[in-house]
């Protein structure tokens, strides 16, 4: 069957891996051909290997509206409005990105995780805009089919500023948060993409609120956070889940060289954590700190960073509700390069994550 008539199979094949990635979903139902051969792992396996895959940023992101803005000059409390924003790299390119569907098709829920996971955008938790409680819900975004849907809620007591990452296979790890009573809480589970369940975890020997959650070499990190009698003063530990024995390695203290949010901590390739910390981007090698290189002054409040082979972005403003600044530093020059960023997506960014289609 010829993909594209009179074309050989090869010549159309190299036409199709160069689509958009927001044009995928149109491709799948022009044809059963197109269908088939887009569905097969190879063809994107091919899209990486001809450069032609396409790097995102997909970021919870508060919309600016300008009459939010002409209230807080009142002196009025407005609550920002949250979406989706995404970040083309390799174009500069910001767009939105589809709405949720169901009861937060106005708004995200604040301080919800997104995590990819192959061509799935996973959505978890955060607190319902309105009415400021803790949401179990999980909304999976499907590049292929360009459509979301809702997975199996989490189960157990309703948590907020969990960690949360997805490892190399189909699962996405969740471990610590607090309660609705502000408890910190040391349980974890794990949400299997394919199966939509939910599998409970052993815990962890700390309790962790305002964890970080990534993913490096093969097992979930749990980073930093604090216990319900410490609230606000942060851990320097790390716990870290083995998922080849499904069991947590033993704590390892003095992980961070100092007590601090670890919000902006990100894996690396030849480096075990990237992170913001007092103006500066540090790496930690080898159980040891260094200072990579300074950030720009607009950047240096409210930071969001994010990273891919070897770059790494960091958003963020020079002070409070000022608009959002963006740049990219080369991890092997160490050199910024200032991201153009539209107004209407100047807005602060909560999270984030990467994925390539």
């Amino acid at each position: 069957m010829e993909l594209i008539p009179n074309l050989p199979n090869d010549v159309a094949l190299e036409c199709l891996v160069r689509v958009k990635y927001d044009q995928i979903a149109a491709l799948l139902s022009t044809c059963k051909g197109w269908k088939t051969q887009i569905e097969q792992p190879e063809f994107f396996q091919l899209r990486k290997a001809t450069s032609h895959g396409q790097k995102l940023v997909v970021m919870a992101q508060a919309r600016v509206d300008p009459d939010v803005k002409h209230a807080h000059q009142k002196g009025c409390s407005v609550k920002p409005v949250f979406g989706l924003s995404v970040l083309e790299p390799d174009t500069g390119n910001w767009v939105d990105f589809p709405v949720l569907p169901g009861e937060f098709h106005n708004g995200l829920p604040y301080f919800c995780h997104l995590v990819a996971v192959g061509y799935d955008l996973v959505l978890i938790g955060g607190l319902d805009p309105v009415t400021w409680e803790a949401t179990a819900s999980v909304f999976v975004f499907n590049f292929l089919t360009a459509k979301w849907r809702r997975g199996a809620d989490m189960p157990g007591v309703r948590r907020s500023m969990f960690g949360c990452a997805s490892g190399d296979g189909t699962m996405v790890y969740v471990a610590g948060g607090h309660d609705e009573e502000k408890n910190a809480l040391k349980s974890a589970l794990a949400y299997d993409l394919v199966k939509d369940e939910w599998i409970p975890l052993p815990d962890m020997a700390t309790a962790r609120d305002e964890v970080k959650g990534i993913f490096r070499r093969g097992k979930f990190h749990a980073v930093g956070g604090y216990g319900t009698d410490t609230q606000g003063q942060f851990e320097r530990t790390v716990e870290v889940f083995d998922v080849a024995t499904w069991r947590w390695d033993h704590v390892q203290e003095d992980f961070l060289e100092a007590s601090t949010c670890p919000s902006t901590c990100v894996s690396g390739n030849d480096v075990d954590v990237y992170m913001v910390y007092e103006g500066d981007v540090v790496a930690c090698k080898d159980a040891k700190w260094q200072v990579l290189a300074k950030l720009p002054g607009d950047v240096c409040k409210n930071s969001y960073v994010a990273r891919w082979h070897d770059k790494l972005m960091v958003v963020g403003s020079s002070k409070l509700d000022d608009p959002q600044n963006a740049y990219v530093l080369n991890l092997l020059t160490y050199d910024w390069t200032k991201l153009s960023i539209p107004h209407e997506y100047s807005g602060h960014v909560h999270t984030g994550c990467y994925l390539e289609i």
